[in-house]
């Protein structure tokens, strides 16, 4: 993994904490979720304040995530919004902490500036010791407050507030005034600055969980399924199809009858022979690592040459890719791929709706080759397999990634997938209620 991590691949953007100061904070956090503490005076945190370094130090990769269900988090910046998830068990979960970031930004910056933010991602599920149990999240809610309790202390002053502007004889309550006093010490004046951070739950009909070797749980969708990446029994669940990756014929019937995807050749707007040709190099490059060829610093017209010597190699796959390129170069006639051909899910992308993101990341799984497509959409299968590619063919993604995507990611999203947006956030419920103001709770409705 060292050349992912050099190139910035792997633990890029991360936050660096380095001060005594967020250390000390970093701890009290800590302390307070999980009952541990950190003996490391620098390291790097990500979007939920997970360490790849505390990790190591406690043998513990999910410290901030219990059994994998309920993500907790530590925010000592807002800088961290920007940061990735590390051991993501949920497609979800880092689109939900950008948002509670981004929608909460000016309070969680006064907040840090004298403490860290904890908090949860909860769901009503602790434990999946079934994949049935994957079934009862359908909401996840955000909890958070600082570890000295800034924010149950500014609620308790506000009701002392509410009590004393309208209780009778409140002017002469000493214990009352004295109270109030005491409180504003720890948070500052409540009725000028309300010190609250907006509730907010998302729903989770569509989502992918990295538990039971990976499953994609899509229910939100006229003709609900279930798709998991192995053939491991699941068990009994409630949902009526439930289908294996080498369910090849079943998995294209449900994209197509949910109308999810579309060929890339028929996609407005995109260079589809450029596309197929990149994937086809793709699937030349994999092959050619396998006989042990240098790929360093390889150029397309060197895989040119390399598919021309092993020509008698290369796959089903890189077959219908090359039929199809030729056909949308207007040299040849429309080949016909069936679902159960192996190029077949290679020549799809989501359509753009919702759940684009997901659908891209489920074509990424079943197309291992498209080694781009695979570290845009799915950063968890692609770290996967990279572990299991020769040195030769490790060198050559890295290499490709960093000269043609790293340099231009948006455009390189848009290009492939006809928006800058692989990995859309869920959104939050919207509720049917009078938002709470200042620290005196929500403001009722006037009777008409």
């Amino acid at each position: 993994m060292k050349r992912l991590i050099e190139k910035g691949m792997m633990f890029g953007n991360l936050i660096r904490v380095d001060s005594p100061v967020l250390v000390e904070r970093y701890n009290r956090a800590l302390k307070s979720l999980t009952g541990k503490q950190t003996a490391l005076d620098e390291f790097h945190i990500d979007i939920s304040g997970y360490s790849p370094e505390v990790g190591a130090e406690l043998e513990d990769v999910l410290y901030l995530n219990h059994r994998g269900v309920n993500r907790q988090f530590i925010l000592l910046t807002t800088e961290q919004g920007t940061a990735p998830l590390l051991n993501a068990k949920f497609s979800t979960s880092r689109g939900i902490l950008k948002q509670f970031i981004e929608k909460n930004r000016a309070q969680l910056f006064a907040l840090t500036a004298r403490d860290a933010v904890a908090g949860e991602l909860v769901n009503s599920v602790y434990s999946v010791g079934s994949a049935a149990h994957l079934f009862d999240i359908r909401k996840v809610r955000v909890e958070a407050d600082t570890t000295s309790g800034t924010l149950a202390t500014g609620k308790k002053l506000g009701a002392m507030i509410d009590r004393f502007k309208t209780e009778e004889g409140a002017w002469f309550d000493d214990v009352l005034i004295g109270q109030m006093i005491g409180l504003a010490k720890q948070t500052g004046d409540v009725t000028r600055n309300p010190i609250q951070l907006e509730r907010m739950d998302f729903s989770q009909q569509n989502f992918w969980t990295a538990h039971f070797g990976g499953i994609y749980v899509l229910r939100g969708v006229q003709h609900p399924a279930v798709i998991a990446a192995t053939d491991t029994d699941l068990g009994a669940l409630p949902m009526e199809h439930v289908f294996s990756f080498a369910d090849r014929g079943a998995i294209a019937k449900f994209l197509k009858l949910n109308d999810l995807v579309e060929p890339i050749v028929e996609a407005r707007g995109l260079d589809a022979a450029a596309i197929l040709h990149q994937k086809m190099d793709f699937v030349v490059a994999s092959v050619a690592a396998n006989m042990g060829e240098d790929l360093a610093g390889a150029t397309r017209r060197d895989l040119r040459l390399l598919g021309r010597r092993y020509a008698e190699k290369l796959p089903q796959v890189w077959q219908g890719l090359a039929a199809l390129a030729r056909w949308a170069e207007e040299d040849g006639p429309w080949p016909r791929i069936t679902s159960e051909h192996d190029a077949y899910f290679y020549t799809l992308r989501a359509k753009n709706h919702a759940d684009a993101d997901l659908v891209n990341m489920l074509l990424a799984e079943l197309c291992p080759l498209d080694v781009r497509q695979l570290f845009i959409c799915h950063k968890e299968a692609f770290y996967a397999a990279y572990a299991t590619w020769p040195d030769e063919k490790r060198a050559y993604v890295v290499d490709f990634l960093d000269r043609e995507y790293q340099v231009d990611k948006a455009g390189t999203r848009e290009a492939l997938f006809g928006y800058d947006a692989p990995l859309e956030e869920p959104k939050p419920h919207k509720r049917d209620m009078i938002k709470a103001v200042g620290p005196w709770g929500a403001v009722r409705r006037r009777k008409k």
